[in-house]
């Protein structure tokens, strides 16, 4: 598989391992939303009983709820609560459906609570002439998710394991294919990147096709069949050249030259010249 072809593929694979961190980042922004939400409600809650000088404390969030905590106590009236809510949850687009429980501090115990689906408004609220006293309350809100919000991404998680599964499919065809042809061809080396055709003496590099000429076609195949050894020169010039003389051992080094320059496009190639002894064909798989 040529280099390139695994770049395309990285980026691919890359793009969709962005897509969760991009839900998390969104996912992240909502819930800010939310809690500024939440703490125009209690400080409504508290200017509407009367206190404009305490402080709601942090948002503090409970799996899919959310718990409002106050710094003082104060009294509410219900009817008051569920329009200051309304108003605040309609402004943040929070209005899908909602539930909200009023308890008290220390025992957990819940004063007042409805669930909104839809707001109509209409006067149904429960228990909306009865005045909670004051004291200190805590206010949870859960909220309702959307069963089209939760099919959606149930159908965003579906598509990226599909995605992921049939890049994977698609890479070990491209792979075995390659591989396989080959091997069904006696004529094909595979280096690196590269197929060397020992028919017609050339390299084929992606959609290139790099020519070769006899001599460096058969010291190429020198130097794979004895891969990561070391092949004396005199062996090289024997088997290469023959007794075409003197001549020939010094133009060793320009055909190994030649040889890097159009194997240079794949790192895990290498000709090492070995001082003194001769030169050897590194791989690195």
């Amino acid at each position: 598989m040529s280099l390139k072809y695994f770049k395309f593929l990285f980026a691919i694979a890359t793009c969709f391992m962005l897509l969760p961190l991009t839900g998390y980042s969104q996912e992240a922004q909502s819930d800010q939303h939310i809690e500024v939400s939440l703490r125009m409600i209690g400080h409504q809650i508290l200017l509407n009983s009367g206190d404009s000088t305490s402080r709601v404390l942090p948002i503090e969030k409970i799996n899919n709820s959310y718990k409002i905590r106050f710094e003082s106590d104060f009294e509410f009236q219900p009817e008051e609560l569920v329009q200051t809510v309304n108003q605040v949850m309609q402004k943040a687009k929070l209005d899908s459906g909602y539930i909200v429980e009023v308890k008290e501090c220390e025992t957990e115990a819940i004063v007042y609570a409805y669930e909104m689906i839809t707001w109509e408004g209409k006067d149904l609220i429960p228990c909306s002439s009865r005045d909670v006293p004051k004291s200190c309350y805590t206010l949870l809100f859960t909220l309702l998710q959307p069963q089209e919000q939760a099919s959606q991404n149930n159908s965003q998680l579906i598509y990226f394991l599909l995605s992921i599964i049939a890049l994977l499919l698609v890479s070990i065809y491209f792979f075995r294919r390659k591989r396989g042809k080959a091997k069904r061809n006696p004529n094909l080396i595979v280096l690196g990147d590269y197929t060397f055709d020992k028919l017609n003496t050339e390299l084929l590099f992606d959609k290139e096709r790099i020519e070769l000429t006899s001599k460096e076609a058969d010291l190429l195949i020198l130097l794979h069949d004895a891969v990561n050894t070391t092949i004396e020169r005199e062996v090289i010039l024997k088997r290469v050249w023959g007794d075409e003389g003197d001549y020939v051992g010094r133009t060793l080094d320009v055909f190994i030259s030649k040889l890097r320059k159009k194997l240079e496009a794949d790192s895990k190639i290498k000709i090492v010249n070995i001082r003194g002894v001769g030169y050897k064909l590194v791989l690195d798989v």
